[in-house]
C-alpha cells in the first residue's frame, strides 16, 4: 500500500510538471503586450545591431520561439531588448506565448519543391548543410526546436547568421556550437547572398497586424 502511494504521488508530481508546461494558446494571447509593437507592425525595423526588419514569428514552431526565448533569457543569445523581455516571462509565460503565435498565421504550406537557388548560393547550402536541419525546402525543419527559415526577412537573417560569429559579445552575438561552426566557413558577402536567397521562398510566416495593444 504504501508503494502503491509513493508511485501515485510520483505520477502526480509527474503530471502537475508536465501540466504546468502545457501551452495555452488563449492565455498567450493575453501575455503578448511586449511582442506586438515589434512583431505586430508589417515592416516594422530594428535599429540593433544595424537596421533589419524584426523577424516574422506568426506561423512558425512554437518549440523554436520556446528555445530562443531560453537563450535570450540565459544569455546564450545577445540582444538588449530581446533579453530584457525573455528574463521576464516564467516558462509558462514562454510557452503559451510560442502556441499564440505557432498558430496565428494561417497560410498555406510551403511547396516541397522550391525554386532552385543561383549556382553560386547553391554551392554555399550544400556547404553549409543547411538541408539537413532546416529540411529540403528549408520550411520542415527535422526537429520543431529548429527555426523554419523559408521567406524570412533576408536582411534579419543576415544579421542573425552574422551573429552566430560573436559568441562571447557583450551585446551582440549567439552562442551555438553548431550554427557557429556552420557560419564561420563563410564570409560576411556569402551569409547575405545565402540570407537573399532564402528570404525569397515561398512561406509559412507573416506578420500579423495586431487591432489594438493590449
Amino acid at each position: 500500500m504504501k508503494k502503491l502511494l509513493q508511485i501515485s504521488l510520483a505520477l502526480a508530481t509527474a503530471f502537475g510538471a508536465f501540466a504546468a508546461q502545457a501551452q495555452d494558446v488563449k492565455a498567450g494571447e493575453k501575455k503578448i503586450a511586449m511582442c506586438i509593437g515589434c512583431h505586430g507592425i508589417p515592416g516594422y525595423q530594428a535599429s540593433f545591431p544595424e537596421v533589419h526588419k524584426v523577424p516574422m514569428i506568426a506561423g512558425q514552431n512554437s518549440k523554436y520561439i520556446v528555445s530562443a526565448l531560453q537563450a535570450y533569457a540565459k544569455g546564450d543569445r545577445k540582444h538588449p531588448t530581446m533579453g530584457g523581455i525573455a528574463t521576464s516571462l516564467t516558462e509558462q509565460d514562454m510557452n503559451d506565448i510560442a502556441a499564440y503565435y505557432e498558430q496565428q498565421a494561417k497560410l498555406p504550406a510551403a511547396p516541397e519543391a522550391i525554386p532552385p537557388a543561383p549556382a553560386n548560393v547553391a554551392e554555399l547550402l550544400t556547404k553549409g548543410a543547411c538541408v539537413s536541419c532546416h529540411g529540403a525546402n528549408l520550411s520542415k525543419p527535422i526537429d520543431p526546436s529548429y527555426p523554419k527559415l523559408a521567406g524570412q526577412h533576408a536582411d534579419y537573417l543576415t544579421v542573425a547568421l552574422k551573429a552566430y560569429k560573436t559568441e562571447k559579445g557583450a551585446k551582440v552575438g549567439r552562442s551555438n556550437g553548431v550554427m557557429a561552426g556552420q557560419v564561420k566557413q563563410f564570409s560576411n558577402a556569402e551569409l547575405k547572398a545565402i540570407a537573399a536567397y532564402i528570404g525569397s521562398l515561398p512561406t509559412e510566416m507573416a506578420t500579423v497586424p495586431q487591432g489594438k495593444f493590449r
